[in-house]
């Protein structure tokens, strides 16, 4: 049976009111007493009611998660970072994965929102969400990590990403290449917005084309840069060095390239964003732009 204020206060004959506060830490409770109580929750191995503790404090001691790609190791390393954090800060994480689907993302702020859940942290599948302020109650907390909506007047925790861009870019005009393409996620994706622009800046310092056609658009999923640097082989033309917008992708284009027998870096160059543990592994070696990932969390 579980054990209750009421019955810590029938075995230690102290009143209701005078073992809920020592059971909280309040004023105006004598030693002694306070002492006596805690001994005996202790004993009786008594567990606080989280959801009576909600309706009177009206918080639920909750932080709802929202992510696109659980099996995307960026986002895992990022979610480690919040859980760390919230739970030195006595908070349970309620974690939401969304697979890159708006509806699902809608329905996972919904449901929060029900489980009462005391803020939201968002790492939005788009650059646009209007759809927020309709759906979510009037003063919850919402921060975006990973990637911001825009025109939002919400907190985040991103980034440098044009900087990003402009740099891994940069590294491989450096190396020697010149035909460089550029391998990203959706068209409404912030991130994509600011990575490309760093990487045409490049192109433009340095005085180098822009070739459209070197400018392939997909998802974040590893098969996606597969597919497409087979395809562009495939088409007899295809950039020299890709900068892909994420890890998952850079890792398909290594893979593509090297079924058709192209050596990278030789033939082909490739460079990554996120460094997830396996852009590190030694048959793959994957240059890459590093994100603090767990500090981000």
């Amino acid at each position: 049976m579980e054990t209750t204020i009421k019955h810590i206060a029938q075995i230690t004959k102290v009143s209701y009111a005078t073992v809920s506060r020592a059971l909280n830490n309040k004023k105006g409770v004598k030693a002694e007493t306070r002492t006596l109580v805690l001994s005996a929750a202790k004993k009786l191995n008594y567990q606080p009611n989280a959801i009576a503790r909600g309706l009177v404090k009206k918080e639920t001691y909750s932080v709802g998660l929202v992510i696109p790609d659980i099996t995307n190791p960026f986002f895992p390393e990022v979610a480690r970072g919040i859980e760390d954090q919230a739970n030195e800060a006595g908070y349970s994480i309620f974690l939401c994965n969304t697979n890159w689907e708006d509806s699902r993302e809608i329905r996972s702020i919904r449901v929060l929102t029900e489980k009462r859940v005391d803020g939201i942290i968002i790492a939005p599948t788009a650059s646009r969400l209007d759809f927020l302020e309709e759906i979510l109650p009037r003063g919850i907390p919402v921060v975006f990590v990973s990637s911001a909506a825009k025109n939002s007047a919400h907190s985040s925790v991103v980034i440098d990403n044009i900087l990003g861009g402009f740099l891994a870019t940069s590294h491989l005009i450096e190396a020697g290449y010149r035909d460089i393409g550029f391998i990203g996620a959706p068209k409404d994706s912030l991130t994509l917005d600011e990575r490309l622009e760093g990487y045409k800046m490049a192109l433009r310092k340095h005085n180098l084309i822009i070739n459209d056609d070197f400018i392939q658009l997909g998802d974040f999923r590893r098969e996606t840069g597969y597919n497409i640097i087979k395809r562009m082989v495939g088409e007899g033309e295809y950039p020299r060095a890709v900068f892909a917008e994420n890890d998952l992708l850079a890792l398909g284009v290594i893979q593509g390239a090297r079924e058709l027998g192209l050596l990278v870096p030789e033939d082909v160059a490739v460079v990554g964003f996120d460094d997830i543990p396996f852009a590190a592994f030694p048959e793959i070696q994957l240059t890459t732009i590093c994100q603090p990932k767990h500090d981000m969390g």
